[in-house]
């Protein structure tokens, strides 16, 4: 028996079985490529679930993090520490956002999103019978309330009661949303572009038609950025392709590159009239080390241009998957901005995405038909090229 499989095996005995694992134990990565514990090389098109924006083995990122670990790590939200207050001022500059909350992950960043909503409609009239407008096939976390906000119901039913309060409307469908609100209507979650349901895009009519009922309503507009967000889409967020602000926005993977961190942010208004101290907290939240690690992230994506990158050789990636599609025909239809992209087939992909593992190219699902791209945001064309002549073979 191989070392990989003794690996799998014992991984088989003791972790909880809540993933289907692709048979692979990754050792190390360099650029877009990552290595097996066999030494056999692979093309990164997944990133870590758009994590790994600026590659593997960045020497840059990897000091930044080593010089922080040998100063202090942790220290607790009860006191100041630098890397956090220059990460806020960074975050704030690239998001146009006032003020920002440092948590873990993407998931604790909706908790605190709604927590935010329900606190600002609290204060306005006193009531706790506010609801909440999110969408169908959306995807916002696994945690209580980011999973009552996630327009799926086979990843909710097993769990009931959810939080309350939420109804679901049709993405990209604004009167869907309109029929919805109401006086006890305090909020509306969307993601920017949707991920896990299927590699969607709000369309611009979309996103200022929510604004301006948002606006009206004095209900606040929450965009979900932690996958779509961090220039997948050539812009630092989604929403910044339109010029629609939100008055709340989530924000992690890509923002700290591998180190686990997430926010949330908020305008001044809604930071002014919601949470206060008491109301929200976290243990590992703005620590030390994540800091630095989105202080890093933000330096390089400014002095790369990374965005830049990304709608530039977006553009030739959705060129190659448009020629793909053309090709067969058991492929429904492409879709997708920047390195956020995906292909709707018409039959389940884990076999199109097992050849390709076998072959060396690593690729995604969303949902069982969708093939989903997600490289590392410095990919290049001949990557690119690389990827789809693999991808054609497991076609």
């Amino acid at each position: 028996m191989s070392l990989m499989k003794d690996y799998i095996n014992e991984a088989e005995n003791d972790l909880l079985h809540t993933y289907n694992r692709y048979p692979v134990v990754f050792d190390h990565g360099e650029g877009v490529r990552l290595f097996d514990i066999e030494g056999k090389s692979y093309l990164d098109f997944v990133s870590g679930i758009a994590v790994f924006a600026l590659g593997y083995g960045n020497k840059a990122y990897n000091d930044a993090l080593k010089s922080q670990i040998d100063k202090i790590i942790h220290t607790s939200n009860y006191y100041y520490n630098v890397p956090a207050i220059e990460a806020a001022k960074a975050v704030k500059k690239v998001s146009g956002m006032d003020r920002v909350f440092f948590t873990n992950s993407g998931a604790e960043a909706v908790e605190g999103a709604i927590k935010t909503a329900r606190k600002y409609a609290y204060l306005k009239d006193g009531r706790t019978d506010h609801e909440i407008i999110a969408m169908e096939h959306s995807f916002h976390g696994r945690t209580f309330g980011a999973l009552s906000v996630t327009g799926n119901p086979k990843y909710r039913e097993a769990f009931e009661p959810m939080i309350g309060n939420i109804r679901f409307a049709r993405y990209n469908d604004l009167e869907s949303v309109k029929a919805l609100v109401n006086d006890k209507t305090c909020a509306v979650i969307l993601e920017t572009v949707q991920g896990e349901g299927g590699i969607h895009p709000a369309t611009e009519e979309f996103l200022k038609g929510i604004r301006a009922l948002c606006d009206e309503h004095d209900m606040l507009m929450i965009l979900d950025e932690i996958q779509c967000g961090m220039g997948r889409t050539g812009e630092y967020f989604a929403w910044q392709r339109f010029g629609v602000k939100p008055d709340v926005m989530t924000s992690a993977k890509a923002l700290g590159c591998g180190v686990p961190v997430g926010a949330f942010m908020m305008t001044e208004k809604v930071g002014q009239h919601s949470l206060v101290a008491g109301d929200h907290g976290t243990t590992y939240g703005g620590n030390p080390l994540g800091g630095a690690a989105i202080c890093e992230v933000i330096r390089q994506f400014e002095e790369k241009d990374i965005p830049g990158h990304v709608k530039t050789t977006g553009e030739y990636l959705y060129k190659r998957l448009d020629e793909v599609a053309a090709k067969h025909s058991d492929i429904i239809e492409h879709r997708g901005v920047g390195f956020m992209q995906g292909l709707e087939f018409d039959h389940p992909v884990a076999d199109i995405i097992n050849r390709a593992l076998e072959k060396g190219v690593v690729l995604i699902n969303a949902g069982t038909n969708i093939l989903r791209i997600l490289p590392p945001l410095v990919v290049e064309k001949s990557d690119i090229d690389e990827m789809i002549d693999i991808l054609e073979q497991v076609i």
